[in-house]
């Protein structure tokens, strides 16, 4: 399989995609290869870790074998180990959707999606600055969650925004997640029954809105963020990068 709803931003310095489905540790390293990826940040949960792991390399090489370095959540149980090249920067970020501001369970339409986005954001500031860190620093960086859908999209929404992109170029890219999402949600129901068989089946409906990616969902969060930040440079400042990284991420540098 492969890393899917993939896509390149703000001139290919971001990369947004899914977790890594079915890949090995040989296509994994082809895959990062082919991209000219530098720098891996994972926003998922240690569980979503734990089911689909980043695999590069020949763990039994000492070049090849490192633990991650972990931005470590409230609530995360810290790093996992991973084999990865020693070229590429694996950053564990997590945010687990069920452990911060707002329930999964209470979205019921696009403005209840969009509102749980803000709630990440004013929960953990930092968790954005972090995932972008990378980016500012120069390097080509895939960012990812599970579907590469939600977590995913507030991140590339933030880093559009800072690196120049419009509120419209932002609006385009989280909506063509919908033409991906069939196949995404169908390769995520296999995996969590292979791995949780108790999952049942109607938690991967493409019916629920926590499973689709409406224009309405991401201009309520552009909506709220613009209201309560202003400029996404200053947010990001206040967040913790420094002024230095928010100026390369505005430069393209």
């Amino acid at each position: 399989m492969a890393v899917l709803n993939l896509r390149p931003l703000a001139g290919g310095r971001i990369l947004r995609g899914s977790q890594p489905f079915g890949l090995d540790a040989a296509a994994t390293s082809g895959f990062l290869a082919e991209h000219g990826i530098q720098a891996i940040v994972d926003l998922r949960s240690e569980l979503e870790r734990s089911l689909v792991p980043w695999l590069v390399g020949d763990a039994g090489t000492a070049s090849g074998n490192i633990t991650s370095p972990d931005v470590a959540g409230p609530g995360d149980g810290g790093g996992i180990a991973a084999v990865v090249p020693p070229d590429v920067e694996l950053i564990n970020n997590p945010l687990d959707p069920n452990a911060v501001a707002g329930s999964l369970q209470a979205v019921e339409t696009a403005e209840d999606l969009g509102e749980l986005y803000l709630g990440w954001v004013r929960s953990r500031p930092e968790w954005v600055a972090d995932a972008l860190r990378p980016v500012a620093r120069g390097k080509r960086t895939l960012v990812h969650c599970s579907l590469g859908k939600d977590r995913t999209g507030v991140v590339a929404a933030i880093g559009l925004l800072a690196t120049g992109g419009t509120e419209d170029q932002v609006v385009a890219d989280y909506t063509a997640t919908t033409a991906n999402l069939p196949g995404v949600l169908e390769i995520m129901a296999e995996t969590w029954r292979l791995s949780v068989p108790s999952t049942p089946s109607s938690y991967f409906s493409p019916d629920l809105m926590i499973l689709q990616s409406p224009e309405a969902a991401m201009r309520h969060f552009l909506a709220g963020f613009t209201h309560e930040y202003g400029d996404v440079h200053r947010f990001l400042e206040q967040a913790g990068l420094t002024k230095v990284e928010v100026q390369a991420l505005r430069n393209g540098r």
